[in-house]
């Protein structure tokens, strides 16, 4: 599958070398030529004639400093650095072959930069000269097999996997994303070759591997798509949905689809400026490394991700409290301490009570869904996506090492610290209605949470 980014960059550096090597050429410079010999007819016998042969390569080579100085030279590189198919594509090309190591101690960059010279070495193949409008149509024949030959490249294997889901709620900045080798996120018309089931609308995202057991590269491709959508829900604001259905081939084979398992629906829009590409880069990579197994952490995470694939935000609130209270109230929820220690992590001492108010309210509106007597409204919708951005936060800071995974005892020791007194607030107007009458469960008498958290209640 083709990148029409890639393509369009390769193509106008092509013209740009051209040019460049052109006015070498009128400036005095000449391509060396060898002397090849060959047989005029078979036998042992034969005559043997010679012929010269431009060396257009090693005339490309002189030239490198000077190639590596146009304009579109640094995002060919850029966009080669994470080509599936590069180290293939050299390999294929003779680079490195007199060691076996030179490819792998060759930096990313300086075999990118190689690729280049060696693409348009393929595509002035033997010519002495560069002019690539004295004949157009040729010059256009030469490119497009050229560049053929870098994309099958990433074909070479018959075991190879690949996998496009679609990704919804999500918007880039650049045509694409190449997240890591093998993982790339595209808009629709940046690749060749999509399968004409996938939906117009969405982004693409692209996944391959190559692994002689089928049935296990699918699965971890599956895998690693779920990854993905774990890390933009918690990069973002957990509004970003997978496709239910993805396509799946081996090696150039046909396209067929496969059952993701993912859900729900998309709110809003998560957008990814190209000043935050490199963040989401290295954000994605944390994540698929230190998710939590097997502790109250990974399921809190898991909860969430449900509630993110639940239809509205009154079906998701009760995932995301529950997931809050694994995190902080494991002494059940009797014990009352969520709200305040839900403030203590996610406010400013100023701005706790108000804070433990909110979530004391969340909660009586969870008991209003489960009842079937809360009404949707802006409000409610506000509040239970205020408790889901809160997690997130909490999910995200603790995985990225930012906060301690003992939040409980991080929670009661900020509120132990003493802080400037509160003013009591005025009682503002019910923003839920009458669901919010009933009393919130007792806090224990003595606890750090009882005095701030009656001061916050109405009278």
């Amino acid at each position: 599958m083709r990148s029409r980014q890639l393509e369009t960059t390769l193509t106008e550096f092509v013209a740009q070398a051209a040019d460049r090597l052109q006015a070498e050429i009128d400036g005095g410079a000449e391509v060396p030529f060898e002397l090849a010999e060959k047989s005029a007819r078979r036998g042992g016998g034969a005559a043997r004639l010679y012929s010269y042969r431009a060396l257009t390569g090693a005339f490309i080579e002189q030239h490198a400093t000077q190639l590596s100085s146009l304009p579109a030279h640094a995002e060919a590189v850029g966009l080669l650095v994470d080509f599936d198919g590069l180290d293939r594509y050299l390999a294929a090309s003779g680079a490195g072959a007199g060691a076996a190591g030179d490819l792998t101690r060759m930096k990313a960059h300086a075999r990118a930069g190689a690729a280049l010279r060696l693409l348009l070495a393929d595509v002035f193949d033997e010519r002495t000269d560069f002019d690539h409008r004295s004949d157009a149509v040729q010059h256009g024949e030469r490119l497009e097999a050229a560049l053929a030959r870098l994309d099958q490249s990433t074909q070479a294997s018959t075991s190879e996997v690949t996998l496009l889901g679609t990704l919804h709620g999500l918007t880039l900045a650049s045509e694409e994303l190449a997240l890591t080798r093998g993982l790339t996120i595209a808009q629709r018309d940046a690749l060749r070759g999509v399968p004409d089931g996938a939906p117009g609308d969405g982004l693409l995202v692209l996944y391959s591997a190559d692994d002689c057991d089928v049935d296990e590269a699918l699965t971890r491709g599956r895998g690693v798509l779920k990854d993905l959508l774990r890390a933009l829900r918690l990069f973002g604001d957990g509004r970003v949905t997978l496709g239910a259905l993805c396509w799946a081939r081996v090696g150039a084979g046909a396209w067929n689809p496969l059952a993701l398992g993912a859900g729900g629906r998309p709110h809003g829009m998560l957008v990814v400026g190209a000043e935050q590409e490199d963040e989401l880069r290295g954000f994605c990579n944390l994540v698929s490394r230190r998710a939590p197994c097997g502790n109250e952490l990974s399921w809190a995470l898991r909860r969430f991700e449900l509630g993110c694939e639940r239809e509205t935000a009154y079906e998701a609130l009760s995932d995301h409290l529950l997931a809050l209270r694994a995190l902080l109230e494991p002494e059940g929820p009797s014990s009352g301490l969520l709200a305040g220690r839900i403030a203590a992590l996610c406010a400013t001492p100023p701005e706790r009570a108000k804070l433990t108010k909110r979530m004391l309210k969340a909660q009586t509106l969870e008991r209003a869904a489960i009842a079937g007597t809360a009404e949707e409204h802006t409000a409610g919708l506000n509040l239970a996506r205020e408790v889901s951005d809160h997690l997130r936060a909490l999910l995200r800071d603790v995985i990225c090492g930012h906060l301690d995974p003992n939040l409980v005892a991080l929670a009661d020791e900020l509120l132990a610290t003493p802080e400037p007194a509160v003013e009591p607030a005025e009682d503002a107007v019910d923003e839920t209605g009458a669901i919010f009458d009933p009393e919130p469960a007792p806090i224990p008498a003595g606890h750090p949470l009882d005095q701030l958290t009656q001061s916050a209640l109405p009278v």
